[in-house]
């Protein structure tokens, strides 16, 4: 069997990677982002209600989000009629948790240059405006004055292909060219392109159509490029074999950054259900009435994200259980456009003392209704997506070869207090190694997200690095989520 060369990288369980075989009560748990705190409400003239598409970016000394503004309504002619033209808008934040429109007086709007605009797109049809996706280039060749790109779509036909912005702070922007790239898709949704390192080259990820199973279905695309200027023909994502086909409106797919070999994505799904006595129980009836005049589908589809990784970009891991619901909310919930994650994510401080820090996702709500779109945090467990969870009558897990550098094993789990983890150590064949079987383990108790794993005896792991074994854990009411071979 082929040996997992580890060394000392942060492997998650997200998928069966490095699972050989699961025994007892153990199994894998998607778990659900919580929502927490209101960060934005865009009621500012150049904002308005159709605040989606957007960005969050890490960075220092401040983090940044890139958001949409626009306003339109129902008109008399039974179309969406746009009140005022779309922003790109920028807003701050040192913790993650408070933020702040940065006052940057750069574009004119509505007779006045006091707004946090930063792109309103190039030429009469707004070019790069759609899905305005930022990001900052970690290519090593990349020029100075170009450390900062963007992408977006043209705003109708024939210039429905994407297009390329630079900018030297992420602030000013300029078109780098009027020919659009990868033309001939859909692009009406959240087009991302992003550096990717271990591939040296770029990928984009972008929306198009598809007829599956007897149906149309809006699914995700994937071309490369090495100089952002000719791309590879594009191809659809693929799925584990139980992934159920589904309309996915956005990708948000991009590194996870405390273990930047693995690809997560939080996809919007989008569900089509018929006008029911169901619907007509949703929040907002008389809005979701007057929405469906366009078209029905406006008042009955439903939204919400789910979860999704992958090791090379192309092959993902996809559940088909929702990792953001719309939630418990009276209004501003449950339609069309709700629960869209930006793309990105922070590390952000933890409610509780002595939390360490939590992963931090932004989400719209109260989207197309009103005069302005609420933007949420929801957090999760940092590693937390999915863990390897058991009851108290336990399970365990035995892990393929692996080879590890380092001396000491880290944890990231939480048990309750009568529940544990054990680990033990076995060679490649599954034989017993003295001084690291699961009885010479001191169990693991607590809640942690870097627990030292010890064995009695002091036994050192770095007698076994660069060795192959395997890893068997004992779970009991319990979840593991991450582990990592450190030196220390």
């Amino acid at each position: 069997m082929p040996v997992i060369e580890l060394g000392q990288r942060r492997e998650l369980f997200v998928d069966d990677f490095l699972i050989e075989r699961l025994e007892g009560n153990l199994r894998p748990v998607l778990h659900q982002a919580r929502p927490c705190e209101a960060i934005l409400e865009t009621d500012r003239p150049w904002e308005g209600c159709f605040s989606n598409f957007n960005t969050v970016i890490a960075a220092r000394p401040r983090h940044r989000l890139y958001y949409r503004g626009w306003q339109a309504h129902v008109g008399p002619g039974k179309k969406l009629e746009e009140t005022r033209p779309p922003t790109i808008n920028l807003a701050e934040s040192e913790d993650g948790l408070r933020w702040e429109r940065v006052p940057l007086r750069l574009f004119e709007y509505m007779g006045s240059r006091e707004n946090n605009i930063v792109w309103m797109g190039e030429g009469d049809d707004r070019w790069g405006m759609h899905g305005f996706s930022p990001f900052y280039d970690q290519n090593p060749a990349c020029r100075p004055d170009q450390r900062w790109k963007a992408v977006g779509a043209g705003w109708r036909e024939p210039h429905k292909g994407l297009y390329l912005m630079t900018s030297p702070d992420g602030i000013r922007w300029r078109l780098a060219s009027e020919r659009p790239f990868l033309a001939g898709y859909a692009h009406d949704s959240h087009n991302t392109v992003q550096w990717s390192p271990w591939e040296g080259l770029y990928r984009a990820y972008f929306r198009h159509w598809v007829e599956q199973e007897g149906r149309k279905l809006r699914i995700i695309m994937t071309a490369v490029s090495q100089d952002l200027a000719d791309w590879s023909d594009p191809i659809p994502l693929s799925y584990n074999p139980d992934a159920r086909p589904e309309h996915l409106y956005t990708n948000n797919i991009f590194p996870y950054p405390r273990a930047p070999h693995l690809w997560i994505g939080f996809p919007a799904r989008y569900v089509e259900r018929p006008w029911t006595p169901s619907i007509e129980a949703l929040p907002e009836l008389d809005h979701r009435r007057l929405r469906s005049r366009i078209s029905l589908r406006y008042g009955t589809a439903v939204t919400d994200t789910v979860f999704m990784t992958s090791r090379d970009g192309l092959h993902f891991w996809r559940w088909n259980e929702a990792i953001v619901r719309p939630g418990l909310r009276v209004e501003g919930s449950w339609a069309y456009g709700d629960a869209y994650l930006a793309w990105g994510l922070l590390e952000t401080p933890s409610p509780l003392p002595g939390g360490g820090t939590e992963l931090s996702f932004y989400g719209t709500e109260h989207y197309w209704r009103g005069e302005k779109t609420v933007l949420r945090r929801y957090a999760l467990r940092v590693d937390g997506f999915v863990s390897l969870q058991a009851p108290l009558s336990g399970g365990c897990l035995m892990t393929r070869p692996i080879v590890f550098a380092g001396n000491r094993l880290s944890l990231n789990f939480s048990a309750s207090a009568a529940g544990g983890i054990r680990v033990g150590l076995e060679t490649a064949e599954g034989g017993p190694i003295s001084g690291f079987g699961l009885e010479d383990n001191w169990e693991c108790l607590g809640d942690s997200l870097e627990y030292l794993v010890q064995w009695k005896g002091g036994a050192d792991l770095s007698t076994l690095a660069g060795k192959p074994v395997r890893l068997r854990i004992e779970v009991r009411d319990a979840d593991l989520y991450s582990l990592q071979f450190i030196q220390r």
